[in-house]
C-alpha cells in the first residue's frame, strides 16, 4: 500500500460544475434554472435548447463527470490519498445545496472544491463562488453546522492540464491528409464572455483589456504551439478564438467567432485547421454542438479540411493533476512552504481569490475568497 498523503486539515474534496439535462423532458426545466431571474419565455428556451434536442436531450457533461469522478478516485486510492469526493451541480441534479447538505450529515466540515472551470472569469470562477455561498446561506437557515470551504487555484497551466491537450492536437494533425498537414492553422477556441466581464476577469492588478482570461488563454495556447513545435518541427500558426457566444447582439463579446475565422482562414488559402477547443475541461454541450456540429458545417461549405482536438476529461494525468494541487493547498494550509507546479509566464495563479477579483455586475455573496461572508 502507498504511504498515505497528508491532506491535513480537509475531508473532502467536492467535484463544483454546471450540469446538464439527462433527458427531453429536463431540458426546458435546465434551461429555466439556467437563466432564472432573465425573464426568458417557455416558447425561446425551446428554441434555444433545440440543440440539446438534436442529441436526444441528454448533455454529455454529466456523463463525464461521473468518469472523472471515476478517474479521480482511482488515483486518490493508487497514491494513498485519503480523501471521499462529492459532486454537486450549479444548474441541475445533483444539486450543490443537496450535496452540501449531505457532506454536512456525513460530518464533512473541512471542503475543497474543484470547479470544472480552468480560467479566471465571473461565470468561470465568481460564479461558482456565489452558488457556494447561496447554499451555505440555505443550510444556515436550517440550523446546520456550516462547513468551511477553499476553493482550489485555477489549474489551466498545470501540466495534468495542458499535457493531455497537447497531444490531442497532435493526434489532429496526425490525422489530417499528409498534403495539408505541414500548412494547418491551429484554431484554439474558449468560451466567449462579454467584452467587459473579460476586462474585468482576475484580480484588480491585472483588469484591463481581456484580462486574466484572455492572458490565461494565451499562455496555455503558446504553450502548446511551442510543445507542437518541438515535436513536429513544423512552427504552425495559430490564434485564439472564441465560440458559444450568447446575449444582446448590441453587447460586445470577445470575437472572432470560430466560424468566422474558418471563412477568414480559407479565404486566405489556409489548408486546414486544427479546432484545440482549451477552454474546456471536456467534451460537453457547447464542444459537441458549436464545434462538431456548426463549426464542421462551416467547414465542409468551404470545403476546408478541419479536425477538433480531444479536451482534457478524464485523463489520468488531469486526475493526477488534482491530487498534486489538493495536497499543495493542503500544504500551504498547515503553514508548509510549497513550490506550486506551474508551466507558462504567469506562474501559478492565487489559493484565495482577492476582493475585487472577477467582480459581479450586481454585488452579491461569494464563499471562498477574501471577502466570503463564511470566513
Amino acid at each position: 500500500m502507498p504511504d498515505a498523503l497528508d491532506v491535513t486539515p480537509y475531508d473532502a474534496l467536492l467535484l463544483l460544475s454546471f450540469g446538464g439535462p439527462e433527458g427531453p423532458d429536463d431540458v426546458v426545466p435546465f434551461l429555466e434554472n439556467v437563466t432564472r431571474g432573465r425573464g426568458i419565455p417557455k416558447e425561446r428556451l425551446k428554441e434555444v435548447g433545440r440543440h440539446y434536442f438534436l442529441f436526444g436531450g441528454v448533455s454529455p457533461i454529466n456523463g463525464q463527470n461521473r468518469a472523472l469522478l471515476d478517474a479521480l478516485r482511482k488515483d486518490f486510492a493508487e497514491h494513498g490519498l485519503d480523501l471521499p469526493v462529492y459532486w454537486g451541480n450549479r444548474n441541475w441534479a445533483p444539486y450543490l445545496t443537496d450535496t452540501l447538505r449531505e457532506m454536512v450529515a456525513d460530518g464533512r466540515r473541512r471542503i475543497l472544491v474543484l470547479a470544472t472551470s480552468a480560467y479566471a472569469s465571473y461565470s468561470g470562477c465568481r460564479q461558482y463562488r456565489e452558488n457556494l455561498a447561496d447554499a451555505l446561506a440555505t443550510l444556515e437557515t436550517e440550523g446546520l453546522e456550516l462547513p468551511k470551504i477553499d476553493k482550489l487555484r485555477h489549474y489551466f497551466n498545470h501540466p495534468g492540464f495542458v499535457d493531455p491537450m497537447i497531444d490531442g492536437v497532435l493526434r489532429s494533425l496526425e490525422d489530417l491528409p499528409e498534403d495539408v498537414r505541414a500548412g494547418a492553422h491551429i484554431a484554439f477556441t474558449t468560451h466567449s464572455i462579454p467584452a467587459s466581464a473579460a476586462d474585468t476577469s482576475g484580480p484588480v492588478e491585472v483588469h484591463g483589456e481581456g484580462g486574466a482570461y484572455v492572458e490565461q488563454h494565451l499562455d496555455v495556447a503558446q504553450l502548446i504551439a511551442d510543445a507542437v513545435r518541438e515535436r513536429t518541427g513544423v512552427d504552425h500558426p495559430w490564434r485564439l478564438v472564441y465560440q458559444s457566444r450568447s446575449g444582446a447582439p448590441h453587447i460586445p463579446w470577445l470575437e472572432p467567432d470560430i466560424c468566422d475565422h474558418l471563412e477568414e482562414q480559407h479565404a486566405a488559402g489556409v489548408p486546414a485547421v486544427v479546432m484545440a477547443p482549451i477552454g474546456f475541461v471536456s467534451d460537453h454541450m457547447e464542444v459537441l454542438y458549436d464545434l462538431d456540429t456548426e463549426a464542421r458545417a462551416k467547414a465542409e461549405e468551404l470545403g476546408l479540411p478541419v479536425r477538433r482536438s480531444a479536451t482534457v476529461g478524464a485523463d489520468p494525468r488531469f486526475a493526477a493533476a488534482v491530487r498534486d494541487l489538493i495536497v499543495e493547498r493542503a500544504a500551504a494550509e498547515r503553514g508548509q512552504e510549497v513550490t506550486p507546479c506551474a508551466l507558462g509566464t504567469l506562474g501559478a495563479s492565487h489559493n484565495l481569490c482577492p476582493v475585487g477579483c472577477c467582480p459581479a455586475r450586481a454585488p452579491h455573496p461569494a464563499a471562498a475568497g477574501a471577502d466570503s461572508p463564511y470566513a
